[in-house]
This record gives structure tokens, sequence and C-alpha cells, in this order.
């Protein structure tokens, strides 16, 4: 034994310590998979008891998860199973309060969260109209998925669809007016 010490480096004893060291640390990481089931509730279940242990950091990924499981049932309840979902997880400080607003309005409303907020459009939206506009198609997207794919509420994705022509067509408008005034 004396002769394998005698031919170790200290920095290679450190490093196969350090590595024994992660190696347990992992061992402790709770595991951070999803739920299995085709069944919304139960998943939904499953997502519960995985994010209380440990894996909030993964609430994105179990959302999106929800949403395809859902996608495999379609249902106009399943916008009040999200919205409960959503609730639950602001109660357990998962998300905010406003967070969870987001998450539900971004999938199952036809308003646009892109274009939330209150600002003069000539020198904060003009400028970056494009970036608008690729973000509202994006969550036009989103609200395909949860309105059509997932709830079953076509007339409710057909208003969002209108109402992002509308505002596609406003903002232009409204975008050449402030260039000319200029």
């Amino acid at each position: 034994m004396n002769s394998i010490r005698g031919r170790v480096s200290p920095s290679i004893l450190i490093a196969l310590l350090a590595s024994n060291f992660l190696l347990a640390s992992c061992a402790s990481t709770p595991p951070c998979s999803g739920s299995t089931s085709k069944n919304l509730e139960t998943a939904i279940d499953d997502v519960k008891h995985t994010l209380t242990s440990g894996c909030e950091a993964h609430f994105d990924r179990y959302y999106d998860e929800l949403l395809r499981v859902a996608e495999g049932d379609p249902k106009p309840e399943n916008k009040r199973i999200f919205s409960d979902f959503l609730m639950w997880s602001s109660d357990e400080g998962l998300l905010s309060q406003r967070q969870a607003k987001d998450y539900y309005n971004r999938y199952f409303n036809v308003k646009f969260m892109s274009m939330a907020g209150d600002y003069n459009n000539c020198s904060h939206t003009c400028p970056r109209r494009d970036r608008v506009m690729i973000d509202m198609e994006r969550e036009l997207s989103d609200k395909e998925r949860g309105l059509l794919r997932v709830s079953l509420d076509n007339e409710g994705y057909y208003r969002a669809d209108e109402l992002y022509q509308e505002i596609e067509l406003v903002l232009e408008a409204t975008c050449t007016a402030c260039a000319a005034g200029n």
C-alpha cells in the first residue's frame, strides 16, 4: 500500500475524492422525470408530486408535457384543469399569481400577452415592430395549441387569430403615422 501512495500524486488523489463526492451528491438529487400517464389528471398528480420534491426548476418542461398529454384527449374541461393546476402552482409558491395568469392567458385566452403593458407605440413598439410581431406569432401558435388542440375551443382560437390580424393592421398604420409625424 505504501508503494501505491508514493506513486499517486496529491492532485490525482484530490481529483478522485472530488469525483466520489460528486457521485454521492448525484445520488441524493431527486429524479426529475415527468409523468408517463396518458390521463391528464393522473399526469398532473404525478407532476405535482415531482414539483414538490425538488424539481421546480423544470416547471416549463412539465407544463409542456401536460399540454402534450391533453392534446391526446382534447376537451373543453381541459381549460379548467389547467387553470386549477396553475392556481395550485401559485398557492405552492412555484409561480407568482401573475406568472400563473400569464401561463393561462398565453395558451387559453384570446388576448395577447405579447402586447400587454402601457407604453407609447411610437417610441416603444414601432422601433421593434418586427420583434413584437414574431413574439405574437409564437403566442398565436401557443393559443392554437391550447385553444384548439387541448380544449377544442375553435371559436376562441379563431377570435385570437382575428385579433392577431387586427393588431398587425393597427400596428402598421400606427407606425406609419408615427414615421410621418417625425
